[in-house]
């Protein structure tokens, strides 16, 4: 079993590497860990094994890839709870980030508190095994991350941890394997010191985009979890900025602005790919939130009160989450698109149609980025 030090009482089917490997943390593992080890030891084994170390015929064989967690109904119910709070302002978040916090929680929560979030997640583990879960995160994550996408694409996770905290040898193993965590020290003893050691970390990782995300520290915030993400990307085909000219857009009805409005006309993907002559704003949005108020519309409840059970992290009675912030930027001009968060057209060519369709975006509209099926960002533009 795993709490032995030895490599004899493994399985025979695990290569030698991983043995070598599995022995070493099972005698890092104190007894508390131990009762958080059989639940998690699938998940453990799904993170470690690798094309390098896996080299039975029988993992050799298995050609089939996780299917990867889907964010697009979570992205619809945050957008409902971040839009109703705000119905005259302009929403801009990324689904993706803020899934990926909830998945890392997960892994240290426990009882009521996991089933809360894994329910907010579309995750059903009646019938699903959690380590699932977490595996199609990280086959996610590693595929985002893979150069050669014909984006710019940066994502992490980090987890500041008060230098007198005990957190347990699986938790931080899972999250640096699964989620490519970054683990770091900080004292919470000196919140001002522990704050600037946050924000400089998110400014580094979003190229100085997000700043002073992390505000208000005090030394009761023992753990501090963030997750950044950056793209940048051009459009295929970009827009002549000679073209772009002041034109309405209508706020409500009865209220409007005058905004640069960018034109292009061209085949583009709509229904039976028409040909379109797009009108588009030139934008720049942003959406900082406090998701502490917005999760228990999504049934997540417990994490923020003292009846959150985050035994899974440590040993440490009464951990609960205080705040949990998200910031998201995203400006779209003729040359392409840039988006950041704490975050193109496609073209299809068919016969040419002798008469071109015009549609102009000039009133408040909805907004994606996606990879794939992946709902990177999401946003409602009510004020470009």
């Amino acid at each position: 079993m795993l709490g032995d030090t030895g490599t004899s009482h493994l399985p025979r089917r695990y290569p030698a590497p991983l043995a070598r490997t599995l022995s070493k943390i099972s005698f890092l593992l104190t007894l508390q860990d131990q009762a958080a080890v059989m639940q998690l030891f699938l998940l453990l084994c799904l993170a470690l094994l690798s094309p390098q170390v896996a080299t039975s015929r029988r993992f050799r064989a298995q050609k089939k890839q996780p299917k990867e967690p889907s964010t697009r109904d979570f992205a619809f119910d945050l957008y409902r709870a971040l839009a109703s709070s705000s119905p005259t302002q302009n929403v801009f978040f990324s689904p993706l980030s803020v899934s990926t916090i909830l998945a890392i929680l997960s892994v240290g929560a426990r009882g009521n508190t996991q089933a809360q979030i894994l329910e907010a997640l579309g995750f059903d583990p009646q019938h699903q095994a959690v380590a699932e879960l977490h595996y199609s995160f990280r086959h996610l994550l590693v595929r985002l991350t893979r150069p050669g996408n014909g984006f710019k694409l940066s994502l992490g996770n980090a987890l500041f941890i008060d230098d007198r905290l005990v957190v347990y040898s699986i938790f931080q193993l899972i999250i640096m394997t699964t989620y490519l965590a970054n683990i770091y020290s900080t004292h919470s003893g000196d919140p001002a010191a522990a704050q600037k050691q946050i924000n400089d970390y998110l400014a580094r990782q979003t190229q100085g985009k997000i700043v002073d995300l992390i505000q208000n520290l005090d030394s009761t915030d023992i753990m501090v979890m963030v997750n950044y993400i950056f793209f940048k990307a051009k459009w295929e085909i970009g827009f002549n900025n000679r073209t772009t000219q002041d034109q309405d857009f209508y706020l409500t009805l009865e209220k409007k602005v005058q905004v640069p409005m960018m034109n292009h006309e061209d085949q583009y993907l709509y229904f039976l790919d028409r040909r379109l002559n797009l009108y588009l704003p030139k934008f720049s949005i942003e959406g900082s939130y406090h998701l502490e108020k917005i999760f228990p519309k999504l049934g997540i409840r417990d994490i923020f009160t003292q009846g959150a059970d985050l035994s899974g992290i440590s040993k440490y009675p009464n951990i609960q989450l205080s705040q949990m912030v998200h910031k998201a930027m995203v400006e779209v001009d003729e040359s392409g698109t840039r988006a950041v968060s704490g975050t193109g057209t496609v073209f299809s060519f068919r016969s040419a149609y002798p008469n071109s369709r015009k549609i102009t975006f000039n009133r408040p509209f909805l907004m994606a980025i996606l990879e794939n099926m992946t709902t990177l960002f999401f946003g409602k533009v009510t004020q470009p």
